[in-house]
């Protein structure tokens, strides 16, 4: 009987159960018969759905965690002897090209433009991102021509790396994920408005409470809020902001509480900054509002304002007006029954084209053809 391929992902930044890594990439390998061990950051060793994780510990700040873990996460990887590695941090370029050049198999994820990404790194002084920038490109295209593979979250993305090794494997929504069992019409539901994610500022959390100070007090309207404010201290300035008291903060959310969450509100927000790593990307939240049902307000980008009127899904707008959100949501919130039909086109449009289905079929013929070269 043939040995199972294994297969070890690796990250640093992203804790165990991310989306896209555990619950998507790592479960469909398991699926497809891979012995898929992931490191990451987590409390302890565990195994689910198939997935073997091994934990490293968590760092405790941003300097131990690109030197301690990266360490930790090459140590534990060195020992696990995969048939392929496969990692999702740029930080862990070293750990890849260190592993590609000991004979392994190696595939970078890329979830961002790293390059344009870092321009909006609230960390690196203004006068340093430029040079930074330029660095981590360099540092990718080395990494690129001794890694096996890449594989990229959007077809920008995929469009910076050789095309013969490059594959695009976009994070749409699994279908049915975030249904929950209790969705009600949206006319039964709280006049609320959710954002689920990272809270940043480059992702439109001061425009989204200042915008709730706006919308008609008598719609009783409240602005739910779930994910982790990055940087923490964030959160006691935002509370600040005219429009907070009208806000349910919940904290970090489960891929169950995330399904229960939507199922109780009757918008969904994306509105995120207009800075040039987000103008050609594919934003989750978005897909993951239209696979629940849910009317969305976004941001005016080209891109995103195709997604929404090809699906005839929700409104957009511009993202630094407050009033611009508000106008968007209030509408939302007295029209229901237009609200209703966005949502069911939104839907639709995830069960026929934006889903993980065709995703997860790229990424396992994918790694066919990665175990097939030598």
């Amino acid at each position: 009987m043939c040995e199972r391929p294994k297969v070890a992902h690796l990250t640093s930044v992203h804790y165990a159960f991310d989306t896209r890594i555990f619950h998507k990439e790592c479960r469909t390998l398991a699926a497809a018969g891979y012995d898929v061990v992931l490191i990451a950051p987590n409390d302890r060793d565990e195994a689910e759905d198939g997935v073997q994780i091994r934990a490293v510990p968590k760092p405790t700040g941003r300097p131990g965690r690109m030197t301690r873990t990266t360490w930790q996460i090459l140590r534990a990887a060195w020992r696990e002897r995969a048939n392929v590695y496969h990692f999702h941090d740029s930080e862990l370029i070293p750990v890849g090209v260190l592993l590609a050049l000991c004979g392994r198999r190696v595939i970078y994820d890329v979830h961002e433009d790293l390059p344009l990404q870092i321009s909006g790194k609230f960390w690196i002084p203004g006068w340093m991102r430029w040079t930074v920038s330029r660095a981590a490109a360099v540092l990718e295209a080395l990494g690129s021509q001794v890694f096996r593979g890449i594989v990229a979250a959007t077809p920008a993305i995929a469009a910076r790396f050789p095309a013969r090794k490059t594959v695009t494997v976009q994070n749409f929504p699994v279908v049915g994920e975030l249904a929950s069992s209790r969705r009600r019409p949206l006319a039964e539901r709280p006049p609320n408005a959710a954002y689920i994610g990272m809270i940043e500022v480059i992702r439109g959390i001061r425009e989204i409470v200042a915008s709730f100070a706006l919308v008609r007090e008598s719609l009783n309207a409240r602005l739910v809020l779930g994910g982790k404010f990055d940087p923490p201290e964030l959160l006691d300035s935002v509370r600040q902001i005219p429009g907070w008291s009208k806000v349910d903060f919940l904290g970090w959310q489960s891929r169950k509480e995330v399904a229960e969450l939507l199922a109780n509100v009757r918008v969904g927000l994306v509105v995120l900054h207009p800075r040039p790593n987000y103008l050609d990307s594919y934003p989750v939240k978005l897909f993951e509002y239209m696979s629940a049902g849910l009317p969305v307000v976004v941001s005016d980008f080209p891109l995103w304002r195709q997604i929404v009127e090809d699906a005839g899904c929700g409104l957009v707008v511009d993202p630094l007006d407050p009033g611009s959100i508000a106008e968007a949501v209030q509408w939302l919130l007295e029209n229901t029954e237009e609200a209703e039909a966005m949502g069911e086109r939104g839907r639709k449009a995830i069960d026929t084209k934006y889903n993980w289905s065709a995703e997860a079929e790229k990424l396992t013929q994918y790694y066919r053809h990665i175990l097939r070269e030598g």
